[in-house]
């Protein structure tokens, strides 16, 4: 699964992209002379990722391109799982009846729970890796507790009023989280 990963030296924002390019920006500024702790996270979720940054540029990238190869051409594959579930007979007895039998029951029943808990589920999800990313990198920042307290009340421009005098990279970087969050 290829994810795309956000660098920061200190509060500035170092590297985004694939893991290969990220991993090979870091070793290179370190190679550089980078004085700064180093944070990297999956962009999205902000969950912290850690690197392995041994070797050269060369084999650092041939490492990570074959964890994250690119994607070709073609149908992906679906994924299906067998997993054990647990229910009562009636319960069984009722999915035994539905056209296409229990599986197929199933995922009409987990995909319609999706569909309407969609909305709050992305707030909910854009809300915790922003938490995350902020807990993180800005945690003593100023107004740090009260832009969390923004955040999960909704509060759009206090928030936003909150995490003005915070670092450029580090903001802008919230502000993209948090965006689907209210």
């Amino acid at each position: 699964m290829t994810h795309t990963l956000i660098a920061f030296a200190g509060a500035r924002r170092l590297a985004e992209g694939d893991t290969a390019s990220v991993a090979v920006a870091i070793r290179q500024a370190q190679d550089s002379g980078e004085a700064a702790s180093i944070f990297v996270f999956e962009r999205d979720s902000s969950r912290p990722v850690d690197l392995d940054l041994r070797g050269t540029p060369a084999e650092i990238r041939t490492r990570y391109i074959a964890i994250d190869p690119p994607r070709g051409p073609g149908r992906p594959k679906l994924g299906v799982v067998a997993r054990e579930v647990t229910l009562l007979p009636r319960h069984w007895d009722w999915l035994a009846a539905q056209p296409g039998g229990a599986s197929v029951a199933l995922r009409k029943l987990v995909d319609e729970a999706r569909h309407a808990s969609e909305e709050k589920d992305r707030i909910r999800d854009a809300r915790e890796a922003t938490f995350r990313f902020m807990s993180a990198m800005a945690g003593d920042a100023p107004h740090y507790e009260e832009a969390i307290r923004a955040l999960f009340a909704g509060d759009r421009e206090k928030f936003g009023a909150l995490i003005e005098a915070w670092p450029q990279d580090v903001r802008e970087h919230v502000h993209k989280l948090a965006e689907a969050g209210f």
